[in-house]
């Protein structure tokens, strides 16, 4: 089992991912953040790409919502992804 959270302290425009899992090195597949950009956390049949396109989408000036859609519309696994993002303004 592995939980994760994707947050932000708009005040400090600071972004992080805490992860906590029973799988070894989780933290090269599931946390991705970037300072004044967002946060993404991917896990359960993690697509590893999600997190450095989700940021760069992100980084474009999409909304984590609109991320988030743009992530999955190709995916054909999709119903298997657990995906949190975290937006430059706060939104998730």
């Amino acid at each position: 089992m592995t939980f994760s959270i994707v947050a932000c302290d708009l005040e400090e425009q600071a972004w992080g991912v805490a992860v906590a899992s029973k799988f070894p090195a989780v933290g090269a597949v599931v946390p991705w953040a970037q300072a004044g950009v967002g946060a993404v956390a991917t896990q359960s049949f993690a697509n590893t790409s999600f997190g450095p396109r989700g940021l760069a989408l992100m980084g474009t000036g999409l909304s984590a919502q609109e991320t988030l859609e743009r992530l999955l519309e190709d995916d054909p696994d999709k119903e298997l992804r657990q995906v949190g993002l975290v937006d430059v303004k706060g939104d998730s």
